[in-house]
């Protein structure tokens, strides 16, 4: 067997198998390349699903990184370390906001997201105790815990893992009457994503976020914004909130905040929201470690100098309008914003899955998602060339 095969037929022996990867071993990578174990370079047309913003080995971060490895690493919350305060500091200044709460993961954010707006209701609302409801959208993705695929419509993500928890409505995503109505008194929360990505970069039609911030003031309602997968760069500006002029009430963050180099994920809110939290109540050992806060700071820093969302917005243009050229023949639907897309391919010319494939035997790697879409998401420091090397490569595959 090649060393591929070797390493891939280790891995399925020993690791479980809730993930289908493509066929690919990667060993080095830099920038938006990705180098496998035989040696073939291919082109990083996914970025961790948004985690990679900043390309691979990116050296602000990796230098960050390095440096606080050297000083320490974890502390625990039992005690400050010189790097928090700064790191909650800034974070929170740059989504316009006063307190971050820190964890590690996505889904460890979105349960955080959670309990705060049920305990936020409790306490400050008012709602009787147990009776707490969040509003979600249909098609979400917003992890895979127990209680977060307990709001899920995704068979695959929900199938065999009861008893589910309560305290959840779901609505059709898009659909402001269908908010209205389900909004009731003991309503503590909305919680959506700006752009869904796991359901193939679904932008909600013009208005419904305005509408969505409406309603939620109207009604003392939370507005809950995950923005693991589209802020912090990606649509072309900061958080896809933003395109819409909308400020919500929480930012649920994760996957770039850490540039792909450390675990790193927050709630940033108001004091009012967070402060409902008293010691004891809601924590994470290694949430807002040292380490983490080092590279969360650069990615901080990065992010200020709109350079990263200046590119997501140029090169997302050129991507969206040579996509859309190929609308009516192999490609249904082009969905997305910025540097982002969701890409229908028509069922006579392949799956999502097959597509994939057979971009991998051609040097690109992307990802499929419900059966016929192709998710696109370079790393924002993809240069224009290689965006067309790979547009290129699409093509050659529609084609054929």
């Amino acid at each position: 067997m090649s060393t591929t095969e070797t390493a891939i037929a280790s891995a399925e022996a020993h690791s479980a198998h809730n993930y289908h990867p493509l066929p690919v071993v990667v060993a080095t990578a830099d920038g938006a390349w990705m180098t496998d174990v035989e040696g073939r370079r291919y082109l990083d047309m996914l970025a961790g699903y948004s985690a990679l913003n900043f390309g691979h080995g990116n050296r602000r971060l990796i230098d960050a990184a390095k440096a606080q490895l050297d000083r320490v690493t974890l502390t625990s919350r039992a005690f400050y370390h010189d790097r928090f305060a700064d790191f909650c500091t800034q974070l929170a200044e740059l989504c316009g906001m006063e307190t971050v709460l820190p964890m590690n993961t996505g889904a460890e954010a979105v349960e955080t997201a959670v309990k705060t707006a049920r305990k936020w209701g409790y306490r400050v609302k008012g709602v009787p105790d147990g009776m707490a409801k969040i509003i979600v959208a249909a098609n979400n993705f917003h992890g895979r815990t127990t209680t977060i695929i307990s709001f899920s419509t995704d068979p695959e993500a929900r199938e065999d893992f009861g008893p589910y928890t309560p305290g959840f409505e779901i609505v059709p995503y898009g659909d402001l009457t269908a908010l209205r109505e389900a909004m009731t008194e003991n309503t503590v929360a909305v919680l959506m994503e700006p752009i869904q990505g796991e359901a193939g970069v679904l932008v909600p039609p013009p208005g419904y976020l305005p509408g969505v911030r409406a309603l939620t003031r109207e009604r003392n309602v939370l507005f809950i914004a995950d923005e693991i997968q589209s802020g912090l760069g990606r649509t072309g500006r900061t958080f896809a909130c933003e395109h819409e002029g909308v400020v919500p009430d929480m930012y649920v963050l994760g996957k770039a905040l850490g540039g792909g180099v450390v675990p790193v994920s927050a709630v940033v809110s108001s004091k009012e929201v967070l402060g409902v939290y008293r010691p004891g109540e809601h924590g994470s050992t290694f949430g807002g470690n040292p380490l983490a806060c080092a590279v969360a700071l650069e990615v901080i820093a990065m992010l200020r100098t709109g350079e990263f969302q200046q590119r997501a917005t140029e090169l997302g243009e050129h991507l969206h309008q040579e996509l859309g050229l190929l609308v009516g023949g192999a490609v249904e639907e082009v969905r997305g914003r910025g540097l982002w897309a969701g890409v229908d391919i028509a069922p006579r010319h392949g799956t999502g899955r097959e597509i994939s494939e057979k971009l991998m035997a051609r040097g690109v790697l992307v990802k499929d998602t419900h059966g016929s879409t192709i998710r696109i998401a370079p790393p924002l420091v993809i240069s224009k060339e290689d965006l067309d090397w790979g547009l290129e490569q699409f093509r050659a595959v529609l084609r054929g």
